[in-house]
């Protein structure tokens, strides 16, 4: 058995298992109930709003897939369309509703914004060597918002226990985060498997899009890397290069093994260290 079929039947196996072990989080399971809805709201209610916005966007996203790849394998179409998207949809509806019963405006997600650049690496995607770059970034960019949800919701979800909120934690957060590590090992796996095939062309092209592309998790201007960096503060993430380590260690691993001792790559230190210095600059005195 050849590499590429064994990681395609293992991606197909783990694809089927989400799908069976996983379904949408069922809404009548969730709790809000709030013990104090004010100090909720004060330490972490801009924290719900980010992530319920991004896992809104996901319908965007999908919008953006189908115009990056114009032609992706089925097994990708089979997780987008049947896993992922049906279950990060359900995620957002859920942090959308807890934040209004706080009393906060409901996340407002841009839905139908596709770029002007991704439209221009559309257009090149039909070509089949380009579009496996396009699928290599758009693995890249899978397993870093996805591993950055796994840790946000680490932290969210400790830090809304230590308040006693015990129905969110128990009934919001944490399904929602026993979901997300099942997205970052199909983005690993198919990022893992398609590197090995590219030529060396498309390799330097992969790094070179990569670093001139990068940004955090929902944070598409200026005005949202400030939101992200204050997420990231509020959720007490650490320092920004330690955040951007243990986001992009697989990333690190397969695209820059030739610089030894790389410690994060410097677009996403670069872009890690941008959020929170906005963050910071916005702060009030």
């Amino acid at each position: 058995m050849t590499r590429a079929t064994y990681s395609e039947a293992r991606l197909a196996d783990h694809v089927d298992r989400l799908g069976a072990e996983h379904p949408p989080i069922d809404l009548a399971s969730v709790d809000f109930t709030v013990r104090r809805p004010d100090e909720l709201n004060h330490r972490y209610g801009h924290v719900l709003d980010y992530m319920a916005r991004v896992e809104l966007e996901v319908d965007r996203n999908v919008l953006e897939l189908t115009t990056l790849l114009p032609d992706p394998p089925a097994i990708d179409r089979r997780f987008y369309a049947d896993v992922w998207q049906p279950q990060e949809i359900r995620h957002g509806l859920i942090l959308d509703e807890l934040q209004v019963q706080l009393g906060r405006p409901a996340a407002t997600p841009d839905l139908t914004t596709v770029g002007a650049k991704l439209r221009v690496l559309g257009a090149l995607a039909h070509l089949t060597a380009f579009q496996d770059v396009c699928r290599m970034l758009y693995y890249l960019t899978g397993m870093a918002t996805e591993r950055s949800a796994v840790l946000a919701y680490n932290l969210l979800h400790d830090g809304v226990a230590a308040m006693g909120e015990t129905a969110v934690a128990q009934t919001v957060i944490a399904p929602i985060r026993r979901q997300e590590p099942g997205h970052y090992a199909f983005y690993m796996l198919s990022a893992r498997g398609l590197w090995q095939q590219l030529a060396g062309w498309q390799r330097w092209t992969v790094r070179r899009m990569r670093a001139l592309s990068f940004a955090p998790v929902g944070a598409n201007d200026a005005r949202q890397a400030a939101d992200f960096g204050a997420v990231m503060r509020s959720l007490h993430a650490g320092a920004p290069d330690d955040f951007a380590e243990q986001i992009s260690r697989v990333e690190r691993d397969l695209l820059w093994a030739h610089r030894s001792g790389l410690r994060v790559p410097p677009y996403v230190a670069k872009a890690f260290r941008e959020a929170v210095e906005l963050a910071h600059l916005r702060r009030p005195a």
